[in-house]
């Protein structure tokens, strides 16, 4: 099963400009629909920037001396792009914008839109002496000295070409899943897998060379499974070829084709055969496969790392299926013969994949590496050398180390994120260590989630920071961690303002253990009243592999669930015992027992904060995950049916046993654990469930099995229960684009039917004719990635939906032409093409600027 869909953890930022700023406005009384709508269609739309304007530097465009960078600030009509310059600690405008828009109208025949730059990105040429940008559809340049402004020629049909020989093709790997060709050092070819074998296209001249031809159906090359890799020299190719020929398939109906079609897809269940790696290094020129020796008995998995730097090795590993032992090892490319450069073990499981690279960095020319180990029950930091034995442990604590961002060897330095802080254990900051081990120390400070970007040249790093109540921040230090400015703040004044906005509260409460600390966050109405009482949805996920408490504002606003709040309820996200960034001894409570704990511990966060909170009421609770949310929303139901009244389980498995890749890790295989499969299934539970239950489940699901959903519903018939039922056509294991709407909306539709105690179910539209001269104009309109729609409410009429503003009445006025009812001066123009469609829509102030919108 995936990881937890949320944009939870972290700070995830969408970098855009944010929506015209049509009118101000005073405060309004917003009823709960309105604000719900307001809030869900900020995640929906993915427009919270309009709410949360600018503080965010990301990409920081490092500049040719390796500490400077520019960005882009402000709003379309006053864009200006700055240079900081963190050795003199300045920031000034990169150009002459005055100078720029005279140049620039002169090429274009007329002023260019705005009062700022027309444009927010950019590309340096001819040592950056000059620009290019695009600004109307067209490409243009700049010489920066003289600022004269001069069109791109279109590209020729032959660059066309070549550009298009320059991108990588996409192909189905032998398990089903999507892979892409892989580009070899010298940009001369790209690697790829037609019919089961590997071949090479030249990104010259689209030539095709077989470097194998021994591939058959479910025994052929793979380059998307252990990763493979060129080797420095561009002469090799580290590669595996797979054998999946007693693997098991499942059907993927097509119900929507005519007549219904099945496809089969490779899916192991836990203790099914498991596919056959063998590795090789295939030398391009002589086309000839060297084996590689991997003395490993039994199942196992193979993962390439990289490459030495003189090309004479390669790094890669071997984990057995249970994920308890693995083995690192270096193979000779010109003979295949293997050594083992170090061992690592755990009693319960390693927290390694075999899809995802393990990070390695090299040192001293590939002679030394940087290793991250758990072995002490802690992620910490090792240097090794090439022979395997260790030169000396880096950095020492209860604490985890997060990942590497850079190495300094010039310096003696590593530079790396590590949760540091006792009092906030999930907080990543960036700390330092020298080569040597010493001189350990943290280099942010600030509460929160942090981004951290580090200049080419090691000597200043850009700290993106924000909390679930401060907003957002770029600021801009010396390596050693010392403040030179903050380059960038957020403004959420019209969070503030027009969605009412308090932050969610975060909370400490004991796990069901009496002793162990949990952390988690409440999102509360907008309009919350502590003297009344609210029903309780906890969103859970609660993973072996994840954590899920939302660190920043901004998280909280990219996800739609903490939307339904509003609608008056009280929403609660916790990381309970068994998932990530606490240690080892914290995340494997569960091990070999999923499904047991993880809901003891939510009952034991519900009672908890009930006891200091007297608004919550614990008579009407209900909860709802996704994938092993889905999982454990079912085990909820099932197992606390006194303190679960309503679920919505989505894309669950129902029995572990279904399950190879998530359940044999942390559960260990079915023959080894019978009992604990036993106890994990949710189908022998089926009698317990005494409150309402939605099942949803897309029928074109990949990693949970849309007969787990099947299963269920046979499981609870049979104990004579009843089951709500919602199937997606054609949608994946997270639904997706029109089908990912729809589900977020049934789900909080459900909710609100049987929990929140009312009728009116937000999204859903009573039946209406809509009069057929606005249709055309009715949908979706796109403004610099932002989605803006026009719909119509009693089927006469059209609204406009501006992110962060109010809903704008439209009044016909002639032709094509509308006029903004409840914004005075400001109107709309529908533009058409020769055929009399419309394409996009022209939104003109009463200065007569205007911003076009193109129809999605």
């Amino acid at each position: 099963m995936s990881k937890n869909p949320r944009l939870a953890g972290g700070l995830i930022f969408v970098i855009l400009f944010c929506g015209p700023p049509l009118l101000a406005q005073q405060a309004e009384a917003v009823g709960p629909e309105e604000m719900y709508e307001r809030y869900l269609n900020l995640a929906l739309y993915n427009t919270v920037p309009t709410v949360i304007k600018g503080g965010v530097i990301m990409p920081a465009n490092w500049l040719a001396d390796g500490s400077s960078f520019w960005y882009a600030e402000g709003s379309p009509e006053n864009t200006v792009i700055y240079r900081v310059d963190p050795k003199a600690d300045s920031r000034k405008p990169l150009f002459d914008t005055a100078h720029l828009r005279r140049s620039l109208a002169q090429a274009l025949g007329h002023e260019a839109p705005y009062q700022g730059l027309p444009f927010n990105r950019f590309a340096f040429s001819d040592s950056e002496k000059s620009i290019q940008f695009s600004v109307e559809g067209k490409e243009w340049s700049c010489d920066l000295k003289s600022y004269a402004v001069n069109p791109v020629p279109p590209p020729t049909e032959e660059e066309k070409k070549r550009r298009e020989r320059l991108t990588p093709k996409a192909f189905k790997n032998l398990l089903g899943g999507d892979a892409v060709e892989i580009l070899s050092p010298d940009s001369r070819w790209f690697a790829g897998v037609k019919d089961s074998n590997l071949c090479l296209r030249s990104a010259s001249d689209e030539q095709v060379v077989s470097l194998t031809t021994d591939g058959i159906e479910s025994y052929g090359w793979d380059i998307w499974n252990a990763s493979p890799q060129w080797s420095p020299d561009g002469s090799k190719l580290a590669v595996t070829k797979v054998d999946i020929r007693t693997m098991p398939k499942m059907p993927i109906v097509r119900w929507l084709k005519s007549p219904e079609q099945v496809e089969w897809h490779f899916y192991g269940r836990a203790g099914d055969p498991l596919w056959k790696s063998e590795l090789y290094v295939v030398d391009i020129h002589s086309k000839t496969p060297l084996r590689i020796d991997i003395d490993r008995k039994g199942d196992y998995f193979v993962s390439i790392l990289g490459w030495l730097p003189d090309g004479t090795e390669f790094l890669f590993y071997t984990v057995d299926r249970e994920f308890k032992k693995l083995d690192l090892l270096a193979a000779n490319a010109s003979t295949g013969v293997t050594r083992r450069v170090l061992t690592e073990t755990q009693k319960a499981f390693l927290n390694v994949s075999p899809f995802e690279r393990l990070p390695l960095n090299f040192l001293e020319g590939g002679k030394r590496f940087l290793w991250l180990s758990e072995r002490d029950g802690w992620n910490q930091l090792y240097l090794y050398g090439l022979d395997g034995q260790l030169i000396r442990r880096l950095t020492d604590g209860r604490f985890a180390v997060g990942e590497v961002k850079a190495v300094d060897e010039r310096r003696g330095w590593v530079y790396f994120t590590a949760q540091v802080d006792a009092e906030r254990p999930y907080d990543q900051h960036l700390c330092r260590v020298s080569l040597q081990g010493k001189a350990f120390s943290r280099l942010t400070e600030a509460d929160g989630d942090h981004i951290l970007q580090i200049s080419p040249s090691k000597e200043f790093f850009l700290d993106i920071n924000g909390s679930l109540s401060r907003p957002p921040a770029t600021e801009l230090r010396r390596a050693d961690g010392r403040l030179l400015q903050v380059v960038a703040r957020a403004n959420i004044d019209l969070l503030k303002d027009k969605l009412q906005w308090s932050p969610a509260e975060a909370f400490r409460v004991k796990a069901a253990d009496g002793q162990t600390d949990l952390y988690g966050v409440l999102f509360k109405p907008y309009n919350f009243d502590p003297a009344k009482k609210y029903p309780v949805i906890d969103y859970i996920y609660n993973g072996p592999h994840s954590r899920d408490v939302p660190g920043n504002m901004y998280a909280c606003l990219t996800d739609p669930e903490p939307a339904i709040a509003h609608l008056g309820c009280v929403l609660i996200i916790v990381d309970g015992r068994g998932t990530t960034g606490r240690g080892k001894e914290f995340q494997d409570a569960n091990y070999g027992r999923l499904g047991q704990d993880e809901i003891r511990d939510h009952v034991a966060v519900l009672k908890q904060l009930a006891s200091e909170r007297s608004y919550l009421d614990l008579a009407r609770v209900g909860l709802h995950g996704i994938s092993w949310g889905g999982y454990l929303t079912l085990r909820a139901m099932l197992l606390a049916p006194s303190v679960y009244k309503v679920g919505v389980a989505t894309s669950p498995v129902v029995d572990l046993v279904d399950a190879m890749s998530y359940t044999e890790h942390y559960m260990g295989l079915p023959q080894n654990n019978i009992k604990g499969y036993e106890e994990a299934s949710c189908l022998t539970l089926a009698k317990n469930l005494e409150g309402r239950l939605m099942l949803v489940h897309g029928t074109k699901d990949l990693n949970a099995p849309f007969s787990e959903t099947i299963k269920m519903i046979e499981a609870l018939m049979r104990a004579n229960k009843p089951v709500d039922v919602l199937i997606l056509p054609e949608q994946p294991h997270v639904p997706e684009g029109d089908g990912y709407k729809y589900w977020v909306r049934a789900r909080h539709r459900y909710f609100q039917e049987h929990l929140l105690g009312s009728n009116e179910v937000p999204g859903l539209e009573k039946k209406k004719s809509v009069d057929a001269r606005i249709v055309p104009y009715i949908g979706d309109y796109d403004f610099q990635g932002y989605t803006v729609p026009v719909l119509s409410k009693d089927g006469k009429s059209l609204t406009l939906i501006v992110p962060g503003q109010p809903e704008y009445e439209l009044a016909p006025d002639q032709g094509q032409k509308y006029t903004i009812t409840n914004a005075p001066g400001f109107s709309v123009e529908f533009l058409v093409d020769e055929t009399g469609k419309i394409t996009g829509l022209k939104l003109i102030q009463p200065s007569g600027e205007h911003y076009t919108l193109k129809k999605k």
